[in-house]
């Protein structure tokens, strides 16, 4: 049931939810304010405790409803509880409404390409929108139209398939929606199949039968019915040849109607098939390392209040996730990084590319290079001192640095092995 919608941000938990940025403070207040009751009324988005507390409870409101709606079939049930049943009914009923209302709400977020009254209008038309309709609108018909009462209450089945929203919880229900719309072409030949098969078994019975049994065969739709009751191999009973023809004509139908069901069956088993293969070849595809390191923004960061494609980063390194607050981003290029932000950036492997030797040393105060200047320090010409952490700075290594006990130094090397004992990454 779930589309996916083009934009800039993509919030890790939810491909559908893009460029949803609610702590931009470019964008109006009124916006951001949609933008969270959106990611609000989405199933699958918890990474804050009121979106996860909104999907419990209007998962648990469908779940009240619909074993309500069960035990109100029991007339012994009705009669002895019925009194907590109507308000409890009523509630749930009222809570669809208000989540139809903010869904028409924040339809600009689901269709971020339109404006706000075509997204609402497609939204209003949309699979999912006439039955979060269906879900509580047609509770207060009766109201208005007593005489109907009982054909509204069939409208209350559309509230069972509110249920697909849990889809977005468990992959294994989207493979079953994948398999079935990449075979709906071969599904739905095999029904015009079905279909032709039945209106020509349906006449010929007819023709074979009316005569002898015209109150039985009365019509063509009594033979449709016959028809599929044997095609799809139920075989009530109710409606059955007594000539030998129409007996003979019903067994060739029913040996048809084995291999007919079986038809859409093996369609939708290959399609099984095809997609464990499909994931297994993506699984089993070779595999190369992408290095990440994350870096944490501070005020003074020069890329604080950039945006992504104007930082200049070389060709193979990207920013690969952005941690802001509870929020977990994937990068477009209009993004803008802010003070506080976790940001991974992750480079490409090489091909042949030689392994990078680091080495970490924190300097004691017995360590011999605890008081030297960096420049004379006696260390392989292979041997590279990057970085020097000291408390909360990080200093970039010059000649004339002096070692302080406690310092952390990072070593590259170039060979394996080359940095020597009193190099070691052990505080000595």
């Amino acid at each position: 049931m779930s589309e996916v919608y083009k934009n800039e941000d993509i919030p890790v938990n939810d491909p559908a939810l893009a460029g949803l940025d609610d702590e931009d403070e470019s964008i109006p207040s009124s916006e951001r304010f949609r933008r969270k009751i959106f990611k609000m009324v989405s199933v699958g988005v918890v990474d804050v405790f009121i979106n996860q507390f909104y999907d419990v409870l209007s998962t648990s409101m469908l779940i009240i409803n619909l074993v309500i709606t069960i035990l109100n079939t029991y007339d012994p049930i009705r009669a002895e509880y019925g009194f907590i049943f109507d308000p409890v009914e009523l509630v749930t009923v009222i809570f669809f409404g208000i989540d139809y209302v903010l869904r028409l709400y924040t339809a600009k977020c689901l269709y971020p390409n339109k404006s706000h009254g075509r997204a609402v209008i497609k939204y209003i038309f949309s699979f999912t929108g006439i039955i979060d309709f269906l879900s509580f609108f047609p509770y207060f018909l009766p109201t208005f139209f007593p005489a109907g009462a009982a054909v509204f209450k069939m409208f209350r089945v559309a509230r069972i398939l509110r249920l697909f929203r849990i889809n977005a919880y468990y992959d294994s229900f989207n493979v079953i929606i994948e398999v079935i719309m990449r075979k709906r072409q071969q599904l739905m030949s095999s029904m015009f199949i079905i279909l032709v098969m039945m209106l020509a078994s349906s006449l010929c019975m007819y023709s074979i039968e009316n005569p002898y049994q015209p109150e039985v065969f009365s019509n063509a739709f009594s033979g449709i019915w016959w028809a599929v009751s044997t095609l799809l191999t139920v075989g009530y009973g109710d409606i059955y040849p007594i000539t030998t023809a129409g007996r003979l004509f019903g067994i060739v139908i029913a040996f048809l109607g084995v291999g007919i069901v079986a038809i859409p069956t093996g369609i939708i088993s290959a399609g099984f098939v095809e997609q464990y293969s499909r994931l297994q070849s993506i699984n089993s595809g070779e595999v190369e390392d992408v290095n990440f390191i994350r870096i944490a923004l501070k005020k003074s960061d020069r890329w604080v209040g950039k945006r992504i494609m104007d930082l200049g980063l070389p060709a193979g390194m990207i920013v690969a996730v952005i941690q802001r607050k509870d929020d977990t981003i994937i990068p477009r290029g209009n993004v803008r990084l802010a003070e506080g932000d976790l940001v991974v950036v992750g480079a490409d492997s090489i091909k042949g590319d030689k392994p990078v030797y680091m080495k970490e040393i924190t300097i004691c105060r017995s360590h011999r290079w605890n008081g030297q200047v960096l420049r004379e320090l006696d260390i392989s010409r292979q041997t590279f001192i990057v970085m020097i952490k000291r408390g909360n700075e990080t200093l970039i290594p010059k000649g004339d640095t002096i070692f302080r006990d406690g310092d952390i130094v990072i070593l590259y090397s170039k060979v394996k092995d080359k940095i020597s004992d009193d190099e070691k990454s052990e505080e000595l």
